[in-house]
């Protein structure tokens, strides 16, 4: 490729023409993977949340299972309490003391049916939590199993076309160096702001590519005589005639054939 400075008008407009070729093709590929990049990550990060969530669930179910166990402990302790203040009532010599026996005993007796009733509460917790805990399994089943797919799904598409967009890049930034920067410069601009990224276009049947606007007769032969650089009035994007496009294009097909 020529340098920067000995490059005509039409070896500028050729070279910025196979860029669009080269970053359209880019364009392309990534749109085959669509979103899939952005669903992977947001697949996986519900995986990583529901797991944390399944966790803390499981974790509670433990908690609450010792806070079980510690109250069945605790009514066991009540139970030896008020046999030893039974016992201990056989053998005091006044009521006041019998009487004091009694209320300790009572107390035990109270203890203990607060400690069943918080142990009724904890095992209908119980019953709620391993719920909650299996359908949190099965909803983390199921995102698993569907990030499983989409992974499989994106390392195939990345299997068939990184090879290929690696390649692209380094093209484009190849043809690139090629440009010079006020030209290279527009072309950025004009790619961010049409939504298709197209910033050079041929003409075909009157109109440029992706217009409907017909481009006047006197404009195309200037175009055609590739003396100058022609932005459409309505788009603003680079004309190029369609006899320069078509073999623009067929050169570049060979090059996308071969990678």
């Amino acid at each position: 490729m020529a340098t920067t400075k000995e490059m005509s008008v039409e070896d500028k407009l050729r070279a910025l023409y196979d860029l669009q070729l080269i970053d359209s093709r880019i364009d392309e590929i990534r749109s085959v993977r669509g979103e899939l990049p952005l669903e992977v990550e947001d697949l996986e990060d519900e995986v990583a949340g529901l797991t944390i969530r399944l966790e803390k669930l499981q974790l509670d179910l433990v908690q609450i299972e010792d806070n079980i166990k510690a109250k069945k402990s605790a009514i066991e302790e009540h139970q030896v309490a008020i046999k030893k203040y039974t016992d201990q009532q056989k053998e005091v010599r006044n009521n006041r003391e019998y009487n004091a026996l009694t209320k300790e005993v009572e107390y035990q007796e109270l203890e203990i049916q607060l400690a069943e009733k918080q142990i009724k509460e904890l095992k209908a917790s119980i019953d709620f939590k391993k719920d909650t805990i299996a359908q949190s399994k099965e909803k983390l089943d199921q995102k698993s199993t569907h990030l499983k797919h989409k992974k499989s799904e994106l390392n195939d598409i990345m299997a068939e076309t990184q090879k290929e967009e690696n390649f692209l890049i380094a093209k484009s930034e190849e043809y690139r160096k090629g440009i010079e920067s006020r030209l290279l410069m527009a072309y950025d601009r004009i790619r961010k702001s049409v939504r298709n990224g197209l910033a050079v276009v041929s003409i075909e049947r009157g109109a440029s590519v992706g217009s409907f606007f017909t481009i006047p007769p006197q404009t195309q032969v200037e175009i055609a005589s590739r003396k100058k650089i022609i932005t459409d009035e309505h788009s603003g994007r680079i004309l190029v005639d369609n006899v320069l496009a078509q073999e623009e294009r067929d050169k570049m097909d060979q090059m996308f054939a071969s990678i």
